[in-house]
Parts: structure tokens; C-alpha cells; sequence
């Protein structure tokens, strides 16, 4: 059977290499530490899980979902008010089926064939898929760690600029756990004005931010709405990642253009989602607080251990995510995340999964508790693969 060019131009990842060399290893009896995906080991709140199993025992509920329920865009309004201090109407936010979902269809609403749009390198693979779905051409941005990992545009050539249509920006940052101010988003934005392109900003992990460091959202930026927009996921702070509950905010239009492609290939949110989404918006914010200073504890634990064993490591500033420099006797991330794993059984994800910039790299996801991070700790040191 013949397969399409587009098709072929995705190439088995990392990922799965990895992955199926962890189940090889665990068939053969071998203990496996996984920090290799962002699944959160925290439980729902009660409340969310009982509502999904109340809704979907009711047969009404178990049909096309043609719309967003009022219910639900009140209480994401009331969110973001709260939240965000940023003033949104019904018509300026809709559901998504989980960011990927969202973030690999938006680039078809401002690129054709051709036209270039800029991501960041270093960044996560859904950005790639984004660009390639839209078959327009990628360039790439570095995130450098002696600018501390934020996005440089001013050193794009303005050539590129004059032909960018949109542009991926993420923080915090997966993979390298990188924040960026106020300020930088608002020099992105005033190149935004001047050449005319769009931003879309992945707000995925703003509640879970370190050392104090402010959290916000890009929408409450002065012009922002004119020039971009924005998704939100309730997947790492609610922990609620296999529900795909995700919000795309824009300026009316651009919400509505959205919905219209949407409504090509998706019939909507699953209503017992949707109903869990309004449970998980009124959680308390305590909950969410607990769990920001518990993955903080945890990356401490896990950086202070690994700079005590000799590895190069700067702590993560945001995200679930610390991403470590490989230490100088590998060639590159993979050799030294799949030496880790035959050795450890400690499962990371190579940097070179994100982008070229990451080769040096390795990404360790911190879902496992402090007490194993520990334990994990003391595994490399003995290993002795330094």
C-alpha cells in the first residue's frame, strides 16, 4: 500500500522508541522509573470524577456536543476574571479537544503552502505537527540557555519576519522549564503590530511557577488580543489529562473563523467534560496552591540531588519539567537517555525530541513523589554513569 508524502514526512519518534524499549525491559523483569511523560500523579478532585461518572449515566448527555454549555463559559469567564484579571465575552472562548488538538488545526487558519511560521527550538512536538498540518514552512527560533531559555525574535532576520504568519510561543516552557516577563511578550507583540503576524500563546502550565515568579496570561498584555490568542488546558493543574479538556481565547472573529473549522472534522466536547470542566474551575484554589509548592519541593529535590552527583543542572523555573544537561562523555541525549534506562531502569526523554537546540539535553518529568525522586537519585549515583 502507497502512502502520502504528508504522512511519511512524520517519522517514528523518540517517544516511541524509548517506550518500546521500556516494555522490553519490563517484560525481561527489570524495574522501570518513568519519568518520561507529563501525566500528573495527583488524583482529581472528587468532585470531578463524581461528575463525570453522574453525567454519563444520563443518555441525553451521550450525543453530539454542537456547542459549549452557557453554563460552562460563565464559570471559564468567572476563571479567567479571577484568575488573569482579563474581561472575555461567550463569543471570545471555546472548547478544544485537549492543546494538541486545538494547537495542531490552528496554523490552518493563518497559513497556506508556503508561508512561514516560526517555533521554537526547543519545543514541544505538537508545534511541528501544527505547521505541517497548515503545509507551510517552519522556522525556528532558539531558546538559548544563556538568555535563560526565553524566546530572542529580535534576533530573526526582519526577511523572515516580513513572511511570518504566525508564532508559536509556550511558557512556562516544556521542555526546559524556562519563563518570560512581561516585557519580552510585549516586544514580541510590538513586532507582531509591525509585521503583521499572529501569536499564539500555550498557557498550559501558568499554575505551576517557582521561586515566586509572577504567573500570568499573555491576553492581559496590552494589544494582545488584536495580534493573538491563546490556549488553556485544565489537563496538568486539574489533573484531568485523559479528559482533554482544553479553551482556546481570541477576539471574536478569530473564535468564530476557529469554530468554523472546527466544525469540518469535530463534533465538540463530550458533555460529561464539559460538566466536569465547571467542577474543576470551582476547585479551590488552595488545592491547586498545595500542589504548585509540592512539584516545587520535588524540584528541588531532584536538581540539588543531581548537581550534588555532578551533573550541570539549573532548576526549572516552571512546569513539571527539569531539563538537564547530559553529561560531557555522551555523544548526545539519546545515547545517554537510553545508557540511563539500561542501566536504571530511569526513564527521561532525550532533548532532541524537542528540537535540534536540545540535543545536549535530557528532559525528566517530576511525577513520581519526593521520597522516590530521592530514591531515584541514589540510583544514578550508584550507577556511576558519570
Amino acid at each position: 500500500m502507497k502512502y502520502s508524502n504528508f504522512i511519511n514526512g512524520f517519522e517514528e519518534g523518540v517517544f516511541e522508541k524509548l517506550n518500546n524499549k521500556k516494555i522490553e525491559l519490563e517484560q525481561n523483569g527489570k524495574k522501570i522509573y518513568d519519568l518520561f511523560v507529563g501525566t500528573p500523579d495527583f488524583s482529581p478532585d472528587e468532585n470531578i470524577l463524581k461528575t463525570i461518572s453522574e453525567k454519563a449515566l444520563d443518555p441525553s448527555l451521550i450525543k453530539y456536543s454542537l456547542r459549549d454549555i452557557d453554563e460552562l463559559k460563565e464559570s471559564f469567564i468567572n476563571h479567567y476574571k479571577k484568575r488573569f484579571n482579563i474581561s472575555l465575552n461567550k463569543n471570545e472562548i471555546m472548547t478544544v479537544n485537549g492543546t494538541q488538538d486545538g494547537m495542531c488545526h490552528i496554523g490552518m487558519l493563518f497559513a497556506d503552502e508556503k508561508d512561514i511560521c516560526l517555533l521554537p527550538n526547543p519545543g514541544y512536538v505538537a508545534f511541528e505537527a501544527c505547521a505541517k498540518f497548515a503545509r507551510c514552512k517552519i522556522e525556528y527560533y532558539p531558546l538559548l540557555e544563556e538568555y535563560d531559555f526565553m524566546p530572542r525574535l529580535d534576533l530573526i532576520s526582519p526577511k523572515i519576519l516580513k513572511k511570518t504568519k504566525f508564532v508559536i510561543i509556550s511558557y512556562p516552557s516544556n521542555p526546559t522549564g524556562g519563563i518570560i516577563t512581561k516585557k519580552r511578550y510585549e516586544e514580541i507583540i510590538a513586532l507582531a503590530i509591525k509585521y503583521n503576524f499572529i501569536i499564539i500563546n500555550d498557557n498550559a502550565y501558568s499554575d505551576i511557577i517557582f521561586d515566586d515568579n509572577e504567573s500570568f496570561s499573555f491576553m492581559s498584555l496590552p494589544h494582545a488580543k488584536e495580534v493573538g490568542c491563546e490556549f488553556y488546558s485544565l489537563s496538568k493543574s486539574y489533573n484531568t489529562t485523559g479528559a482533554r479538556i482544553s479553551f482556546f481565547i481570541g477576539n471574536e472573529d478569530l473564535v468564530k473563523q476557529f469554530k468554523k473549522l472546527r466544525s469540518q472534522y469535530d463534533f465538540g466536547m463530550y458533555y460529561p467534560f464539559q460538566y466536569a470542566a465547571i467542577e474543576a474551575l470551582n476547585v479551590s484554589k488552595d488545592i491547586i496552591e498545595k500542589q504548585r509548592k509540592e512539584y516545587e519541593i520535588r524540584r528541588n529535590v531532584f536538581c540539588d540531588g543531581l548537581a550534588k552527583i555532578g551533573f550541570d543542572v539549573k532548576k526549572s523555573k516552571g512546569t513539571m519539567f527539569v531539563f538537564v544537561k547530559i553529561p560531557s562523555n555522551y555523544k548526545n541525549g539519546y545515547e545517554f537517555a537510553e545508557k540511563l534506562l539500561e542501566k536504571t531502569g530511569i526513564l527521561c526523554t532525550p532533548g532532541i525530541s524537542f528540537g535540534s537546540l536540545g540535543d545536549k539535553y535530557v528532559r525528566f518529568a517530576l511525577v513520581k513523589p519526593k521520597e522516590e525522586l530521592e530514591e531515584i537519585i541514589n540510583i544514578i549515583s550508584k550507577a556511576k554513569i558519570i
